[in-house]
């Protein structure tokens, strides 16, 4: 798996900034400070840049003027708005689903100075691995499979039951492509959902899209799964039922032919799955706090 003509929409219209803010400027999306321009609409200018990744823009432009010349530093401010756009919603096609659905972005730099006022345009170029006709069509197939499993009135351990076991029936593992680089489609939802083959980030952004539409919590982790002395990066999921979280690994269950990853506890699913630091660190585990024991009241 991969580890993380252009139309431009003017998205996002930032003000006039330079030089630091006060604690009375804080905002939500808190932006790095140590820079010589930061964005005091910053939430505004966040959520425009999410909508244009969700509905696949092809540039996404940020605009503002400032008093000094920013330049050095239009990189780093761009990567903490990309990182905050792609953050968690409660929206099943934003958050991990773009993330891990796009192989970055390049920027676009466009600078006039007029009497020492410096105006900035800024795109960014995503780079997507699907198409909007394609993402069209697995939100049909999303609906349509969702409602073929009759999820109404299920607990949410049935819910996430059903859709593990759709998953597991319908998509298989894509052994012609999981070694070509260049061949990105094999990572999505739609290769699972549409071509029914797909390597472990096509599976686990699949069951995150499922899961999330059918209203359960649920993240895509990555990190090396250990297999004897092999190892190999990978992607799996994590699901809340009640208050705790538990480890789905459709993939291995599918390639070995058994249900041995499905709702696991980190007790035994730790040592064969390492999750990579991000994942790990004691704020994402107060956030996403897991089960030390598997689920066992489906």
């Amino acid at each position: 798996m991969k580890r993380r003509g252009i139309i431009t929409a003017a998205l996002c219209a930032a003000v006039l900034l330079s030089g630091g803010c006060t604690q009375a400027e804080l905002r939500h999306f808190d932006v790095r400070r140590d820079l010589s321009v930061y964005f005091a609409n910053a939430d505004s200018v966040i959520d425009a840049m999410r909508q244009g990744f969700a509905q696949h823009s092809a540039g996404i432009t940020v605009t503002y003027r400032s008093s000094s010349d920013n330049m050095e530093d239009i990189p780093a401010v761009m990567r903490e708005l990309v990182r905050f756009a792609l953050s968690e919603t409660d929206d099943p096609r934003e958050g991990d689903y773009i993330y891990h659905q796009y192989g970055g972005y390049e920027l676009g730099y466009n600078c006039t100075e007029t009497d020492g006022s410096y105006s900035y345009e800024i795109t960014v170029i995503p780079d997507y691995y699907t198409t909007p006709a394609q993402e069209k069509t697995v939100t049909e197939r999303v609906r349509e499979v969702l409602s073929s499993l009759e999820l109404d009135g299920k607990s949410e351990a049935q819910k996430a039951a059903a859709i593990y076991g759709w998953v597991y029936d319908n998509v298989s593992y894509d052994k012609v492509h999981r070694k070509n680089p260049h061949y990105h489609l094999k990572s999505t939802a739609y290769a699972a959902l549409v071509n029914g083959c797909a390597v472990c980030q096509g599976y686990s952004v699949l069951m995150y899209r499922l899961l999330r539409e059918a209203g359960l919590d649920c993240r895509v982790i990555t990190g090396y799964a250990h297999s004897g002395e092999e190892s190999e990066y990978h992607a799996w999921n994590i699901v809340r039922l009640g208050t705790a979280y538990y480890n789905i690994d459709v993939t291995w269950d599918r390639q070995r032919g058994t249900h041995d990853f499905f709702l696991k506890g980190e007790s035994g699913f730790s040592e064969t799955h390492i999750r990579d630091a991000e994942f790990s660190s004691d704020g994402f585990l107060a956030q996403y706090p897991m089960s030390e024991n598997d689920y066992d009241e489906i």
